[in-house]
């Protein structure tokens, strides 16, 4: 397969590094590939993977090698493979050197993700370059079997199912946290971007029938979340208690998702996660100041709710389009719990058919291979 160098600029802080670290890990570990990791920001990196240095210009973890990109790159030999994650753009005297090569290495774009139907269409097309004599090609990740697929570890789904079935693993994971949810509560992790719905949705937890125990990883809510509990060390409310929680480390955040009743997730890397965690997940999409979003977010959902019957369809989307800013309509708590059984046995019926299809590592291993 050669060497491969995968190049990421740090746009939405862990989800950029979170997605190309993935990546990387998985074609050295599974396809026994050597990648090379650009990356502009190491600090969201070394978070995620506490293994890794922010403060060294160049190093190896997990068989990868990570380069700090800064600026143009000094006369480095590209890869045969190169991937430029996001549009982020490649340094020129890479490109350069990626022209003046025999063979040209192969280049992918890969893009974002999204459910959209025209993606299917324009997923591996070239793009020549305007001047030199290399072409780009469009890889786009998703959820048909035409599209590129989502990021899978091999043993993702067995180590999921080993962790869910055992009350062991479940207890000592809350310990190592330092907390223990109360029998019978619900068990919810938030994580999101600033969201204007939040204090409501705060409100309806405190006033729910069933306890509410809510999994707060420490990032942009906890100023928020504070405020609406006041002064104070204890966040508890009626039936509402938030535990706030340090930053977690991607495996400890995996856990995390595995271990809760319902996931409130936000970009791209924690969707993806929270799809193979195997419970109801509700998603905070990255906004755009056009509302493109809004049509990714409606594309997805037509996807997701095909074979939910209309009633639970219609809740459920309702909730997550007021969750996102979509419509005058607080997100209703009460009417989500009416149908949170049949969401999650829903989820695992859907999660059933997108297990079936191929990983987008080794989708973009076998891409690389034609032609």
């Amino acid at each position: 397969m050669g060497r491969w160098d995968i190049f990421c600029a740090v746009i939405d802080n862990f989800g950029d590094a979170g997605v190309c670290w993935r990546l990387a890990r998985q074609l050295a570990a599974e396809h026994g590939i050597a990648v090379r990791l650009w990356i502009d920001d190491l600090r969201p990196l070394s978070a995620i993977w506490p293994d890794i240095d922010a403060g060294l210009a160049r190093q190896s973890c997990c068989s990868v090698e990570i380069c700090k990109w800064s600026g143009d790159l000094p006369a480095v030999e590209p890869a045969d493979m190169v991937i430029e994650t996001f549009a982020c753009g490649l340094p020129a005297a890479y490109l350069a050197a990626m022209a003046a090569a025999e063979p040209a290495p192969r280049w992918i774009n890969l893009e974002y993700l999204s459910a959209e139907n025209w993606v299917r269409g324009c997923h591996g097309l070239p793009s020549p370059h305007p001047r030199l004599p290399l072409s780009l090609h469009f890889f786009f990740p998703g959820f048909y079997p035409d599209t590129g697929g989502l990021l899978r570890e091999a043993d993702l789904l067995a180590s999921r199912r080993e962790f869910q079935a055992s009350v062991r693993q479940q207890t000592a994971f809350w310990h190592e946290l330092g907390c223990e949810p109360p029998n019978g509560a619900i068990k919810i992790s938030l994580f999101a971007y600033e969201n204007a719905a939040l204090p409501d949705l705060l409100q309806a937890w405190s006033v729910c029938p069933t306890p509410v125990w809510c999994a707060l990883p420490l990032d942009r809510l906890n100023a928020s979340i504070g405020a609406w509990f006041g002064a104070g060390n204890i966040w508890q409310r009626g039936n509402l208690t938030v535990q706030p929680l340090p930053f977690l480390d991607s495996e400890r955040y995996d856990r995390l998702l595995w271990a809760c009743d319902l996931n409130f997730v936000r970009g791209e890397d924690s969707f993806v996660r929270a799809l193979w965690a195997g419970r109801p997940l509700i998603w905070h999409i990255y906004p755009q100041q056009d509302a493109a979003h809004h049509v990714k977010l409606k594309a997805f959902l037509d996807l997701y709710c095909a074979g939910l019957d209309a009633e639970n369809s219609a809740i459920l989307r309702e909730f997550w389009q007021a969750w996102n800013g979509i419509g005058q309509r607080p997100a209703d708590w009460s009417a989500w719990q009416t149908c949170r059984a049949m969401l999650a046995r829903h989820h695992e019926i859907w999660l059933e058919r997108l297990t079936a299809q191929t990983d987008l590592t080794a989708n973009l291993v076998k891409f690389a291979s034609i032609g």
